[in-house]
């Protein structure tokens, strides 16, 4: 009797516990599918930098899980404004486009024209030249932490006026990087002194501190002033994002629809020169 009685309660805690689960809608905004550009011409301080890649994909509603947003078939080329010359970026049928040919001059403005489904995409930027970057080493000196270590670089600002930079930031086998833009607004024509200390994870409230063996990839990127204010609505976005926030405005690149201009673009069309430089820390 007793063993009858206890299966019973268990059923009924079971049937009580599946009764109170209650189901929530997320309300999710949709957009129309758009053209997503990744064209980030990339140019290493010290290469030829004439090797360059395009991406382009379709975008997807937020619970989608299409895993095949890959475009192929369109036309890719990148213009000299200067000159004219063209450098016709190769489709390899999986979403991207590639040319060995590509001249990164300092100072030349550039032209990205993407032809597909019948309509026509156009993007403008300017190559800038990032300073050298110089390595100090380490220290515990200037960051929040007095225990912590972090790196300490230099690098000589231009004496023209207008310069932007970012940097990124990518500790050896960590899946995502911390991003650092600023401009010369109030240093310019100086020599600055940077730092970087592992950050504060969001989710977890704890700092991974940096130590002995780590290594820190780095990359110094010279960037338009127009790239600047779209990184800057990026990543204020994605870092400020949940799961029940308002849902964030679409954020427009420079890839403009010269057929149908209501069928804009996402992404972004820059040409940087970048300095990349491995530390471990002692």
């Amino acid at each position: 009797m007793k063993k009858h009685i206890k299966i019973i309660s268990l059923l009924s805690l079971a049937v009580l516990a599946f009764s109170c689960t209650d189901v929530i809608d997320v309300d999710v905004q949709s957009a129309p599918t758009r053209l997503t550009v990744e064209a980030s011409l990339d140019w290493e301080k010290g290469t030829l930098g004439n090797e360059q890649t395009i991406r382009l994909r379709t975008s997807t509603e937020f619970f989608d899980t299409t895993s095949n947003t890959e475009v192929t078939g369109a036309s890719v080329k990148v213009i000299n404004d200067s000159n004219g010359t063209e450098f016709i970026f190769e489709d390899q049928n999986d979403g991207t486009y590639t040319t060995n040919a590509f001249e990164p001059i300092v100072g030349q403005s550039y032209s990205l024209e993407i032809i597909y489904n019948g309509e026509t995409y156009s993007a403008q930027e300017t190559l800038n030249a990032v300073p050298d970057l110089t390595i100090l080493g380490q220290s515990r000196d200037d960051g929040f932490s007095e225990d912590d270590l972090e790196v300490n670089m230099v690098f000589k600002d231009p004496e023209e006026e207008g310069n932007s930079y970012f940097f990124k930031f990518q500790k050896q086998d960590e899946l995502l990087p911390v991003f650092e833009e600023f401009d010369d607004e109030f240093v310019n024509g100086n020599e600055i002194d940077w730092y970087y200390e592992s950050e504060e994870d969001d989710d977890t409230e704890e700092t991974e501190a940096f130590e002995p063996g780590d290594v820190l990839h780095i990359e110094f990127y010279a960037i338009s002033q127009a790239y600047r204010s779209y990184l800057q609505i990026l990543v204020n976005q994605i870092g400020g994002m949940g799961m029940f926030d308002a849902t964030p405005v679409a954020v427009k690149g420079n890839c403009v629809n010269l057929s149908n201009p209501e069928n804009y673009a996402y992404g972004y069309f820059r040409v940087t020169q970048v300095v990349k430089v491995d530390y471990t820390f002692e």
